[in-house]
């Protein structure tokens, strides 16, 4: 399948996510708002928030101004934001009340739970609130992010609707082969929000071979990996110039050999080596 930066995948519910993402993790106030602007001016159409960002106002914002300049409609953007906390079903439904108030975009496109803690009943309750969100139109689509097998069985064997999506982090050091497969055997489109593993890797030998064979960055490698792999990678910055070149990953391909050796830099199972996991960020997929 040729992709573009147009290009979209179709989820379970029958609606559509672009295949590449702009996060917008560690972003606040103005910079926020600046880079959202200089995302959607450079042709993403992907903007992710959570309330814990605490940035739904200035991404809402920028994307209606940005609508409002250029003529591109509303509909075409695809807007994403998170719960914070699995606090039950009254409190998933105010929260997304509140997100929908802050961003100002009439619906979300992508609704998830950002984590799945607090225990089965709080997860359960919280995915109930968004299923029933959901039907109002209030959210369009319905996710989870950075749920480990055990949860993601334990939603499926409820008798609710499925997700959508799942956000996790993946990467060629963080492979996550079990979920991934779970997913896909379930029709989950796969987001990975640490698509580039955080620049953690990019001196890798591997990585840097690549870029010179294809004289592209490490954060293209990275990027086109994910990408060939179905997933619908996630990418952030605060700078215009590198905004606008994450986005150029779509004139050129690794090929399969390239790809399995990708795969083999995974560093999950570490621990048998008495080394520590990439974990670039956080990770509750063993919470209770």
């Amino acid at each position: 399948m040729k992709l573009s930066l147009q290009s979209k995948y179709k989820l379970n519910d029958g609606s559509e996510i672009p295949v590449l993402g702009f996060g917008t993790y560690e972003l606040e106030g103005e910079n926020a708002y600046r880079a959202v602007k200089w995302a959607l001016e450079a042709g993403y159409r992907h903007i992710d928030s959570a309330e814990w960002y605490e940035n739904e106002q200035e991404c809402g914002r920028a994307i209606l101004d940005y609508c409002n300049e250029s003529g591109v409609s509303r509909a075409d953007i695809f807007y994403t934001t998170k719960l914070k906390h699995n606090a039950g079903i009254e409190a998933t439904r105010k929260a997304i009340d509140l997100s929908l108030e802050l961003c100002g975009l009439g619906y979300i496109d992508l609704y998830l739970i950002h984590g799945p803690w607090g225990g089965p009943e709080a997860r359960r309750q919280a995915w109930e609130a968004c299923v029933a969100a959901q039907k109002e139109g209030k959210v369009k689509s319905i996710g989870i992010s950075t749920f480990g097998l055990r949860h993601m069985r334990e939603l499926f064997e409820s008798g609710l609707p499925l997700p959508s999506v799942h956000q996790i982090d993946l990467h060629p050091f963080m492979t996550r082969t079990e979920i991934v497969e779970f997913c896909k055997d379930k029709g989950v489109v796969l987001e990975a929000w640490a698509a580039l593993a955080r620049t953690m890797r990019f001196e890798h030998p591997l990585i840097v071979s690549l870029s010179k064979k294809y004289e592209k960055g490490p954060a293209h490698i990275f990027l086109r990996y994910s990408l060939q792999k179905g997933f619908v990678p996630l990418v952030k910055s605060a700078d215009r110039v590198r905004i606008v070149s994450n986005a150029n990953v779509f004139d050129f391909e690794l090929d399969l050999t390239e790809l399995a050796q990708l795969d083999q830099l995974d560093e999950s199972n570490a621990h048998q080596q008495k080394q520590k996991d990439l974990v670039t960020d956080w990770d509750p997929t063993d919470c209770p």
